[in-house]
């Protein structure tokens, strides 16, 4: 969801290790615990076939959530759209199917937008929340040969297969080539290509640099990597020099999301964790430890358990801090855990 609105919600979190505290928008507090969802059991028990679900997850502030889904000879891929309730309302007309990463980001005019990196077409999209299409960057033009995989003159050659994107306060547009040579790419808010950092050599050493975001808990805010085959979370400044490692020994993290202090991480090896402020741990949902029914996109509902992931590879807040995670599955499959107040 977007970040803006998370934060006019929760101004931090205090941690501990059985509960999660957060400041309420009034000034006051409340504990409280995630827990399994009695809501959108449709959406995660098999029920409900939704698609390919390869991709992303996020809310709108009014509420709406969007999906995106790779095609299949069944099911229409592009960014589906669902209620507050669970209930599919329609999808984004001119959205690609091979959104693997987008967000919802609110600009300076308080206007939501789409950003998406597409990642058959290479390409960086702006498009209204509506399907207007306001920015389209031909990433394999604009992005220097010298970081793409087939390091040639043609550019339809080009290997680039762009898994993430992310926007900062001024505009500016992050996407990594997570799939190939992991580099991070930047371009300014009119879609120029301005630098190139990250990748697979010292002192990165990115292998499948898979999501990446902006992490608004710090000022001035940072770049957040998850290096999954690493099991590893990374931070950069906006400018792309390497801070350090923020969280280590995950099972290969595919996406992050904040609430107030906490980052929950979708772990593909069948989990998500709740990480405090400091890369601490302070809770795993979902934890799934059957290794013929994790790390693979071909589990079949009857073998899904209520609230035990397989795949977790996209993940969102709502605005009350209820959590949200698709994941990659040919069926489709959404989990959803409640945050429950003491």
């Amino acid at each position: 969801m977007p970040t803006q609105n998370k934060i006019a919600w929760l101004v931090s979190s205090l941690i501990s290790l059985t509960s999660i505290s957060v400041f309420a928008h009034d000034g006051g507090h409340d504990q409280g615990n995630y827990q399994v969802s009695k809501h959108w059991r449709d959406l995660s028990s098999g029920k409900t076939s939704i698609g390919k679900s390869h991709g992303e997850i996020d809310v709108a502030k009014d509420g709406t959530f969007y999906l995106s889904l790779m095609s299949t000879p069944q099911i229409k891929g592009g960014l589906h759209l669902y209620s507050a309730q669970g209930k599919k309302v329609g999808e984004v007309e001119n959205a690609p199917d091979d959104f693997h990463g987008f967000v919802i980001h609110q600009d300076p005019n308080g206007k939501e937008y789409l950003y998406g990196a597409s990642l058959r077409h290479k390409k960086l999209i702006k498009m209204t929340l509506d399907g207007e299409i306001i920015l389209e960057v031909d990433a394999a033009n604009a992005i220097p040969g010298k970081y793409h995989l087939a390091q040639t003159n043609d550019v339809s050659s080009s290997k680039l297969k762009l898994t993430a994107i992310d926007v900062d306060q001024d505009g500016n547009m992050y996407v990594v080539d997570g799939y190939n040579l992991d580099y991070i790419h930047k371009f300014n808010q009119s879609g120029q290509y301005i630098s190139t950092f990250g990748g697979q050599d010292s002192p990165y050493k990115f292998n499948t640099c898979h999501k990446i975001r902006i992490d608004p808990r710090y000022t001035p805010n940072r770049l957040l990597c998850t290096d999954r085959s690493n099991g590893r979370i990374v931070h950069m400044t906006l400018n792309g020099a390497l801070i350090g490692d923020y969280a280590r020994n995950l099972r290969r993290p595919s996406a992050v999301d904040f609430f107030g202090g906490i980052a929950a991480v979708a772990e593909i090896s069948g989990r998500v964790s709740l990480l405090d402020r400091a890369g601490n741990t302070v809770d795993t949902l979902g934890t799934n430890d059957n290794k013929d029914e994790i790390n693979t996109n071909v589990s079949k509902p009857h073998q899904w358990q209520e609230g035990v992931f397989t795949a977790p590879h996209g993940i969102t807040f709502d605005h009350q801090g209820n959590l949200f995670v698709t994941e990659w599955n040919k069926t489709g499959r959404i989990v959803r855990f409640d945050l429950t107040q003491n």
